[in-house]
């Protein structure tokens, strides 16, 4: 018989436990009957409306306090509405819209000359089209047992994604009870207790990755994402302490956790475990064994990229993540590194081609991609620390392409602009991802030409003087970031030097180097991105068919709409500038000496003439539209930061600066609202008076006009 202390000890026990909830389809039909939509109720107990759907399918359940405030509310409907309630009439839930993939734009491809540009983006395929070879083609699906769900709805809720190799998604997020949480609402049962554990789990059971970008590219690998709790209970320190930089964060070699997985005959990359890991096998043929983790606490989401979403919960992390991964790329790193990982995904390096002689299939070039070997710059083009630079004795000057960081002298202001009341900013929506568009970098190697005619075509770095050309005062110069007038000969990259001439102006270069082999690299990159940040500003509630004032108040409290949705626009807005940053990644660590190579030099996407042929086209864009806004209407900008144009106002709207023609529509060829790359939105607004203060002060008042320090992103 029990004792006494034992029967207390098991009503304890039974007080202890969880509220319980009704039935999924009751808490369906409870809401429904009170004619509530899970948009509300989700307001209600402040998560998501997919979250409130997982509740209703069974896929998922709420957890303290959200779990008692849920339980109270039913409770509630249920005495108000028994079973036999009609449900009440209410508006219909939103449709869900399906997730769709443009490919990449390609073109035909153009023999090789020197008269222009050698457009060669991989030719469209045809029934001729070589299948992958072995070590490129898709794996077969491994014959695993069907993923484990802790809901039964949460198997059919997870068929969105359309590659049957990958049912359940690109990634999941760890939780530290078992539950890994995946997109449309997913809930697996993972039983993994060590890393080596999940990582057999991910491959073999979970159903997780995603299809190549490229029918000539790779698929991605899965993604786990690890909670605080899932890091601890997987035997990982919560934290990483006694690192002064991030990027140097990883466990020693000799952590329980990093022998546990050499032990079990798996490896990891010479990044070590870190924030990003990455745990593979060797290919063994076509099997590629590869699974990405993140961890949270480790600071793996950076919070000026991905804001506030470490700290949401694994449902909404996952939602994220899903989200970026679906309409960008599986994330492999920080932003920065996905941006660069999305470019070659786009343009994979190899391809398959028969060889003549034995006509078997081999590994061959990829026309239009940056090929499999690292390519040194022109010394120009370079970084003054490079080996080409160092190694050479280079003293002829660099590539000066930067985004713009001017102000005009106080001195330079009339009178009326000074009385005038008000300063605003406008914004260029993803500026380097305009620039990107249609735009013609180098494929080949850089050669040396003396005293080359300039072809506008033609890209490359040329040494050429535009001290020359004088242009209005109240305009930066176009060809420098700080908007002052060359004062001599300097390196242009072909945009800048091709302005010039569209400017009216003769240009006589003395030396440049040139590349042969050409093409519009960036298109499909640009394409894809392009198109996942309309689609995510349309889930914010902002889209193409607003006109500009809807546009305006649209902008004011889109990031309220949907915080997770928010989160996932400036990710995409950091994989842009992050992407074109790295083309020109420079070295890390205080042990670096100046002439050593590091390691972004073995990439062959460390193309700083790339990086410098996106920013001057986005400042020489920026130009031609002050010029033309100017024009237009008689105002001039009296400061730029980057992707920040600071006018002086008559009014607190852009509408009062930007040109109207008389039907009220834009005027082509100047700034206009819009949420396509490119076009603008409102920074912020300040008095010009503040404004006019702080250049006297020597400051930039496009870094201020939001109402704090604006971060200057420059692609670096």
């Amino acid at each position: 018989m029990a004792s006494e202390e034992e029967l207390i000890a098991s009503v304890d026990a039974l007080l202890e436990e969880e509220p319980q909830l009704p039935s999924p389809a009751e808490r369906t039909r409870l809401r429904e009957a009170a004619g509530v939509t899970r948009a509300r109720l989700a307001l209600a107990l402040k998560t998501s409306a997919q979250m409130v759907k997982a509740y209703e399918t069974g896929s998922s359940e709420p957890r303290e306090p959200r779990l008692t405030a849920y339980q109270r509310l039913l409770n509630g409907w249920a005495a108000k509405y028994p079973a036999d309630t009609p449900p009440a009439v209410r508006q219909p839930e939103a449709p869900e819209v399906p997730e769709t993939f443009t490919g990449p734009a390609t073109t035909p491809e153009v023999p090789e000359t020197f008269t222009g540009p050698a457009t060669t983006p991989e030719a469209p395929a045809t029934k001729t089209d070589a299948p992958a070879p072995a070590a490129e083609s898709a794996p077969e699906p491994r014959p695993a047992r069907p993923a484990t769900s802790r809901r039964p709805a949460a198997k059919k809720a997870a068929q969105s994604p359309t590659d049957s190799r990958f049912p359940n998604g690109p990634l999941a997020v760890l939780d530290g009870h078992g539950s890994a949480y995946g997109v449309d609402d997913l809930v697996m049962h993972c039983p993994a207790t060590t890393i080596p554990e999940l990582v057999e789990w991910t491959l073999t059971e979970s159903g997780l990755g995603a299809a190549r970008l490229h029918r000539n590219g790779k698929d991605a690998d899965p993604l786990i994402v690890l909670t605080a709790e899932a890091a601890v209970k997987l035997g990982l320190p919560e934290h990483l302490e006694g690192h002064e930089q991030r990027r140097s964060l990883r466990l020693p070699e000799d952590h329980p956790v990093v022998q546990q997985v050499t032990k079990a005959r798996w490896q990891l990359t010479q990044r070590g475990f870190g924030p990003w890991a990455r745990v593979y096998r060797k290919a063994q043929g076509r099997d590629r064994q590869c699974v990405q983790l993140a961890i949270l606490s480790w600071n793996a989401l950076d919070e000026r990229s991905w804001p506030g979403v470490a700290d949401m919960d694994p449902a909404d992390i996952a939602r994220v993540l899903g989200t970026y991964a679906m309409r960008v790329t599986t994330p492999r790193g920080s932003t920065a590194v996905s941006g660069l990982e999305l470019m070659t995904a786009l343009r994979p390096p190899t391809r398959a081609v028969r060889e003549a002689a034995t006509g078997a299939w081999v590994s061959g070039h990829n026309a239009g991609s940056l090929g499999t070997e690292p390519m040194d710059p022109a010394p120009p083009e370079a970084t003054p620390e490079h080996p080409v630079v160092v190694d050479s004795g280079w003293t002829g000057g660099f590539l000066n392409e930067e985004a713009y960081q001017w102000a005009r002298p106080v001195d330079a202001l009339t009178g009326q602009e000074c009385t005038l009341p008000f300063a605003i900013g406008l914004d260029l929506n993803t500026a380097f991802l305009a620039a990107a568009s249609r735009l013609t970098v180098g494929l080949s190697a850089p050669d040396h030409f003396h005293a080359p005619a300039f072809n506008p075509k033609i890209p490359g770095t040329w040494l050429v003087d535009l001290s020359h050309i004088e242009l209005d005062p109240r305009l930066p110069s176009p060809f420098t970031p700080d908007g002052a007038r060359p004062t001599g000969p300097a390196w242009y990259q072909t945009n800048t030097v091709a302005y010039a001439q569209e400017l009216g102006h003769d240009v006589y270069p003395v030396e440049a180097y040139l590349r042969r082999e050409t093409g519009a690299y960036l298109d499909p990159w640009h394409d894809r991105l392009k198109n996942a940040y309309i689609d995510t500003l349309a889930d914010l509630g902002v889209t193409r068919d607003l006109d500009d004032h809807a546009f305006l108040a649209a902008m004011e409290t889109y990031k309220q709409n949907d915080p997770a949705m928010a989160a996932v626009l400036s990710a995409i807005k950091a994989t842009v500038k992050g992407g074109i940053g790295k083309l020109r990644e420079r070295p890390q660590g205080r042990q670096y000496k100046t002439g050593q190579r590091w390691p972004a030099l073995e990439r062959p996407t460390w193309r700083p003439d790339i990086r410098a042929a996106v920013i001057s086209k986005d400042r020489t864009n920026t130009h031609r539209k002050v010029m033309k806004t100017a024009q237009l209407t008689g105002l001039y900008p009296i400061a730029i930061l980057a992707d920040c144009v600071v006018y002086p106002a008559p009014g607190e709207s852009p509408l009062s600066v930007l040109p109207y023609d008389e039907a009220g529509k834009a005027r082509p060829g100047a700034f206009r609202l819009g949420l396509a790359p490119g076009m603008v939105k409102l920074e912020g607004v300040q008095t010009m008076s503040w404004a006019v203060d702080l250049i006297e002060k020597g400051l930039n008042p496009a870094r201020h006009i939001k109402g704090g320090d604006a971060v200057l992103d420059a692609g670096e």
